[in-house]
C-alpha cells in the first residue's frame, strides 16, 4: 500500500486529496499494527527453541544470550534502513525504497516458512492463557466462589502469587521502563532536531551534507559492535564473578540501562550548551536558518551513550517481561515490555508540550521553533534529574524483589 500510494502523483500546488490521504494513513496503522503482533511474538518463539524448562542453567544462558543475538540482528536492519534506504528514498524515489521493503518482507516470509515444521512450539492448551489469567484475577478480586483452580495455578505456577501479586511485581518495573523510554526517546525527535542546526558537512573540501537523522546510524552501530563484545566477553566475566547464567540480573541490566541513560542525558545538556554558546558567540541568534559553526561529530558521544542504555535497559526489559511470566503468558510479557516503550514515548511528548506551556506563557519557551533562543539543555537536565531518581528507586525495588525463578537469585 505504502508502494501504491508513493507513485499517486499529485501536483505541488494543490494538497492531496482526502481518499489519497486515507489511503497512506491505513498503510501506516497497518505497519504498527502488524509490528505490534509480529515483535512479541517472534521474540517469544525464538526464546521457547531452547528449552521446555527453567532447569537446565546451560539452556538458560543459551536463552538470555539469544535475546543479545535477536537485536544484534534487529540493529543491522535498522542500520541498513538509516543508510542504504534512506540515501535510495532521497535519491532515487521513494516508491524504489518502499519496493525495496516490500521485496525484502516476501522474502523474508518464504525463509520463516521454510523452517516452520522444525520450530518447537508450546502444547497446545484447550483455554486462552489471557483469558484464564483474567477470569482468575477477576475471581480473586470478587471473591467469585467459583474460581476454578487450573485458572489459579495458571497464574501461580511455582509461585503463590496470585494474578494481582503478579500485576503488583511488574508494574513498578514497567513502569521504570516507561520513564527510562521517555528519556532515550529524544533521539528520533530533539537530538535530530539539534542536529538540523549544526555544521553537517562530511568534509570541507567534499561539500556532502549529512542528513540530521543519519545520526541514528550511531545507535545502530553501538548495538552491532558492543553487543558482540557484551555476549561473549562481559557475560562470561561476569558469570565467573557472580555464578548468574547471564552475567548480572535481569533487574541490574534495566538499573544499569536507566544509569546509562542518565550519562547521556549530562552528556546532551552539555552539547547543547556548547552549541547555544557558538551560536551567541557567532551572532546567530535571530538566525535559525544558518547553520552554528559547531561540527556535528559533536553530538556522536551522546548517541553512543543511547545505544549503551538501549543495549542494558531494552534487552534488559524484554528478558525480565518473558522470565518472569507464566509459559503461556510470554509473548504477552514481551508485548508489555514493548508497550512500556510505546507509552514512555507517549509520555515524552506529553511532559515536552506541558513543559513547552508552562514556559511559553512565563516568556520563551524552552522548544522555541528557533532553537538558538530555545533552552534544550534544561530539558535535558531535567531529564537526567528524573532519571537518577528512577534509578534511585529502582535500584531498592530490584534489591528486595522475589524472582519467579530460584535461578535468577
Amino acid at each position: 500500500m505504502l508502494t501504491v500510494s508513493s507513485t499517486l502523483q499529485t501536483p505541488q500546488s494543490q494538497p492531496p486529496s482526502t481518499a489519497r490521504l486515507s489511503f497512506f494513513y491505513v498503510a501506516l496503522y497497518l505497519l504498527a499494527l502488524a509490528q505490534g503482533f509480529h515483535r512479541p511474538c517472534t521474540e517469544a518463539l525464538g526464546a521457547d527453541q531452547f528449552a521446555p524448562g527453567d532447569a537446565d542453567p546451560g539452556a538458560r544462558a543459551s536463552r538470555s544470550s539469544y535475546f543479545n543475538w535477536f537485536h544484534f540482528f534487529i540493529s543491522w536492519g535498522y542500520f541498513v534502513s538509516t543508510t542504504v534506504l534512506s540515501y535510495i528514498e532521497d535519491n532515487v524515489g521513494w516508491t524504489v525504497g518502499f519496493g525495496v521493503c516490500w521485496a525484502t518482507m516476501v522474502l523474508c516470509l518464504a525463509v520463516f516458512l521454510l523452517g516452520a515444521r522444525t520450530y518447537r512450539a508450546e502444547p497446545a492448551v484447550d483455554t486462552n492463557p489471557f483469558l484464564e489469567a483474567v477470569r482468575a484475577w477477576a475471581a480473586r478480586v470478587f471473591r467469585r466462589k467459583d474460581a476454578s483452580d487450573a485458572s489459579e495455578r495458571l497464574i501461580i505456577r511455582e509461585e503463590p502469587d496470585d494474578a494481582t501479586g503478579l500485576a503488583v511485581k511488574l508494574l513498578p518495573v514497567w513502569l521504570s521502563g516507561m520513564v527510562f523510554a521517555a528519556v532515550v526517546s529524544q533521539d528520533f525527535t530533539l537530538f535530530t532536531k539539534q542536529a538540523s542546526t549544526m555544521d553537517r558537512r562530511l568534509g570541507a573540501a567534499t561539500g556532502i551534507l549529512v542528513p540530521p537523522a543519519a545520526l541514528l546510524s550511531v545507535v545502530c552501530s553501538t548495538f552491532i559492535t558492543v553487543l558482540p563484545v557484551y555476549d561473549r566477553a562481559f557475560v562470561p566475566l561476569a558469570r565467573r564473578i557472580t555464578g548468574h547464567h547471564a552475567g548480572i540480573t535481569a533487574l541490574q541490566r534495566i538499573g544499569g540501562g536507566i544509569v546509562m541513560s542518565c550519562f547521556a542525558m549530562i552528556v546532551a545538556a552539555l552539547v547543547e550548551a556548547r552549541r547555544l554558546r557558538v551560536a551567541t558567540d557567532a551572532g546567530l541568534i535571530d538566525q535559525p536558518d544558518v547553520a552554528v559553526p559547531m561540527s556535528l561529530w559533536w553530538m556522536v558521544p551522546q548517541y553512543f551513550l543511547i545505544g549503551l542504555a538501549g543495549i542494558l535497559g531494552n534487552i534488559g526489559l524484554e528478558e525480565y517481561f518473558y522470565d518472569q511470566l507464566p509459559d503461556g503468558l510470554r509473548s504477552f510479557g514481551l508485548a508489555l515490555s514493548l508497550s512500556a516503550i510505546g507509552a514512555g514515548s507517549y509520555a515524552s511528548s506529553m511532559l515536552v508540550s506541558a513543559i513547552d506551556w508552562a514556559t511559553r506563557s512565563s516568556g520563551k519557551s524552552w522548544f522555541s521553533d528557533n532553537l538558538n533562543q530555545a533552552h534544550l539543555d534544561y530539558f535535558y537536565w531535567l531529564l537526567a534529574g528524573l532519571a537518577a531518581v528512577v534509578a534511585a528507586v529502582f535500584f531498592q525495588f530490584a534489591n528486595r524483589y522475589m524472582y519467579r525463578n530460584k535461578g535468577e537469585l
